[in-house]
């Protein structure tokens, strides 16, 4: 039998896999690792175009050919490997047979879902087993949701003190003007997102055999900002972020609040534009979106026509390497707390104690959310003496908070660097 990778990166041949195949070049220069898909000849062509591009020659990167459609080439391909980086999605469409082949094959998972349902579910039917195989299966390892989840566990880190509730806030935004070409999300994301909103309401019945128990109820309760407002923190106008990170966070909190007895951080996300007229044009498609995504002929539509509903943001193409590389995101973070006492008492009264950090980086969609994911695997492998329990179904800022994911992320030019702007 061939000798075992560390790790081996599956849909290499799809958009989100090729970019990690060439970030895979730096990340994990010191591990061996290999890609796999179902048609060798698109995987062989990845490697030289992205050996080209990191001016480095992959022919002899290991391939595994492995098909969604045929479980036993899965668990073949999971058993070649200690780690293996899930690229195919919709999560919904093929994340479990992974996972179960993953499970089979005592290998570990990591994924860039932004899937809550496909999430939560996997929590709900395989964490024990993963518990019990010694496996760590890690979703959302991506921009969806490492800055949010991973950026909690750095105020904790750095606030001296309680922490009672953070806002996240989101920004985008393309260096030296527009980058022109095609859109700015390949339509993968696209069709993940009609999905996931078509069968929200899956997610209440998820949850209610997910956790048998409510969480206690802690004061002062973090309220909702209104639908749409101007934020003094980041000097923009502000809607509700649509996206994964709450669900994601609140399940590392719960996660680390039963394991640990510590007080859970309350979150509401948001995003950031420049004006009034860009926060209610997004908020115009995002009506749009939500009313088409739950009738199938809508979501036929959504899907047929995505750069109409979305005003050319989302192609089949997906955004052009010129307009990756000019484009950046900053999530600002403010957590309000307590400073610490000298006894061990709860805290009360109004929090008087405030952080303010950033999580920043390139290229969100397929540049840090590359580095990301290839960074979760690799710490993984070296430091799961530092992750809890011994497997388990995890979100990230539960599966790393005592890891040195952090570092890992800020050491690579298209990583994530965390910063503090103010402690008060």
């Amino acid at each position: 039998m061939a000798e075992r990778l560390d790790v081996i990166i599956f849909g290499a041949s799809g958009f989100t896999g090729k970019y990690t195949v060439f970030e895979a070049v730096s990340v994990l220069a010191d591990l061996k690792w290999g890609i796999a898909g179902r048609n060798r000849k698109k995987l062989e062509a990845v490697l030289e175009d992205m050996g080209t591009k990191a001016n480095k020659n992959l022919k002899n990167i290991p391939i595994v050919i492995a098909d969604i459609e045929d479980q036993s080439s899965l668990v073949e391909m999971a058993k070649r490997c200690r780690v293996l980086v899930n690229c195919c999605g919709p999560y919904r469409f093929y994340g479990e047979p992974v996972v179960r082949a993953c499970l089979e094959a005592g290998t570990h998972h990591v994924d860039v879902s932004g899937e809550p349902q496909y999430m939560e579910t996997m929590q709900l039917k395989y964490h024990k087993q993963a518990q019990e195989r010694s496996i760590y299966v890690v979703s959302a390892c991506g921009f969806d949701s490492i800055p949010a989840d991973m950026g909690i566990i750095f105020i904790e880190k750095n606030f001296d003190g309680v922490v009672n509730s953070v806002e996240t806030y989101l920004q985008s935004y393309t260096k030296g003007g527009s980058a022109g070409g095609r859109g700015g999300i390949h339509f993968g994301t696209w069709e993940s997102a009609v999905y996931g909103l078509a069968h929200a309401n899956e997610l209440r019945g998820i949850r209610q055999q997910l956790y048998a128990e409510k969480m206690p109820r802690f004061e002062p309760v973090l309220k909702h900002r209104p639908l749409i407002f101007r934020s003094e923190i980041v000097d923009g106008v502000c809607l509700p972020f649509p996206g994964a990170d709450r669900s994601v966070v609140m399940r590392s909190q719960r996660f680390i609040y039963e394991q640990e007895k510590k007080r859970p951080i309350q979150m509401h996300a948001y995003v950031a534009f420049g004006s009034y007229v860009t926060a209610c044009l997004v908020a115009l498609v995002a009506v749009v979106f939500g009313l088409l995504a739950k009738f199938s002929f809508g979501r036929r539509l959504l899907l047929k026509y995505p750069g109409l509903f979305s005003f050319g943001f989302i192609s089949h193409e997906g955004p052009s390497e010129a307009a990756m590389e000019r484009t950046y995101f900053s999530m600002t973070m403010k957590a309000l707390g307590w400073p610490k006492t000298d006894n061990n008492n709860p805290p009360t009264g109004s929090p008087s104690k405030s952080l303010m950090v950033r999580v920043s980086g390139p290229n969100p969609g397929y540049g840090a959310t590359c580095v990301a994911l290839l960074s979760t695997a690799k710490t993984i492998l070296k430091e799961s003496d530092k992750m809890p329990g011994k497997g388990g179904v995890l979100p990230p800022g539960a599966a790393f908070a005592k890891t040195s994911l952090i570092s890992e992320l800020e050491k690579h030019e298209h990583g994530m660097k965390f910063e503090i702007l103010a402690n008060k």
